[in-house]
């Protein structure tokens, strides 16, 4: 890489100023994850430590703001209904995965944090799991960079293979909230969707998420560590939008404003995402993890979409 180039690319100021760009663009995320993946594999990214730091930020920001674009009992009746399907949808991700791990010979450690963040949320919930169990950094680093691809995959194919089913956006809602592993990706891919299954598969990807506590402080407890993950205040924020468009209706033409600007906002923060990928971090995956973390979401992928299809999802009516 040309020097010039370089000495641009490790200047943060360069991603924020482009994700800022196409933020104001377009609200379709799908944009933001794949400029700014290629850009990172082109060009490199020196500043991504700092960039992914950001992104995470921003997530939490667009996700508050999506809140303003929901009815609070809505997000309440869809989070109630959707705790049991959430658990049992844990409890065998994360059974499968430690089947999976051992037929493949996946490492432990490695094995349950590729469980951990197919299970709940991506990247977010392998940053939990990892000092719970004491895992290593080149562990933690495989894992991210394996969920971070099936994320990338995820978003672009979900909505798709969605159409092609015929699903109902509440139908896309549930399935792309159960089977895409991180919260920005199954934003993006029920937004492309619609605004129904954005409210279904946001508010039950946000419910899959809190099982992030009780199960990094069982891994933590298994492994006599004394890590504690942080409680994630920002679905706190999100609750509070949703209840300020149904306390307010008068204004709701500011809540839609706030709504969209978190669309748009996604697309910025996908691009920041994306902009973390590196080819080291393609070089660090081995076979045998990569086959063991695309074989547990195609079989998880395939049972949600089954109990989906088969109408054993609640109905919620939104």
């Amino acid at each position: 890489m040309d020097g010039k180039y370089k000495n641009i690319t490790s200047n943060p100021v360069y991603w924020l100023a482009t994700a800022a760009l196409l933020s104001m663009l377009t609200p379709n995320p799908a944009w933001g994850l794949l400029l700014g993946s290629a850009a990172a594999l082109w060009a490199g990214n020196p500043a991504a430590d700092r960039t992914g730091k950001i992104s995470k930020k921003l997530l939490q920001v667009a996700v508050i703001l999506l809140g303003f674009g929901m009815h609070f009992d809505a997000v309440i009746r869809v989070g109630m209904t959707s705790v049991w399907v959430t658990m049992i949808s844990i409890s065998a991700t994360m059974l499968a995965g430690t089947l999976l791990g051992r037929i493949y010979g996946v490492e432990k450690d490695l094995s349950v944090l590729l469980s951990t963040g197919t299970a709940i949320c991506g990247g977010s919930a392998i940053a939990a799991m990892s000092p719970s169990i004491g895992a290593s950094q080149s562990d933690t680093g495989v894992a991210m960079a394996v969920v971070f691809l099936l994320n990338g995959i995820g978003l672009f194919l979900f909505p798709y293979a969605g159409h092609l089913l015929g699903l109902s956006q509440e139908q896309f809602g549930f399935w792309s909230a159960l089977a895409i592993h991180d919260t920005s990706s199954v934003v993006g891919a029920a937004s492309i969707y619609g605004s129904a299954a954005l409210a279904v598969g946001t508010t039950v990807k946000l419910t899959r998420a809190l099982w992030i506590l009780p199960l990094a402080m069982l891994g933590a407890k298994l492994n006599r560590s004394e890590s504690r993950p942080p409680f994630q205040w920002f679905l706190v924020g999100f609750l509070a939008a949703a209840a300020a468009r149904s306390l307010l209706p008068g204004l709701e033409e500011l809540w839609d404003i706030g709504s969209l600007t978190g669309k748009h906002l996604m697309t910025g923060t996908l691009f920041l995402i994306g902009a973390g990928l590196s080819r080291d971090k393609l070089k660090k995956i081995g076979v045998r993890p990569l086959f063991m973390a695309v074989t547990l979401w195609i079989i998880i992928s395939l049972l949600s979409l089954a109990a989906v299809m088969k109408g054993l999802m609640p109905q919620l009516n939104i």
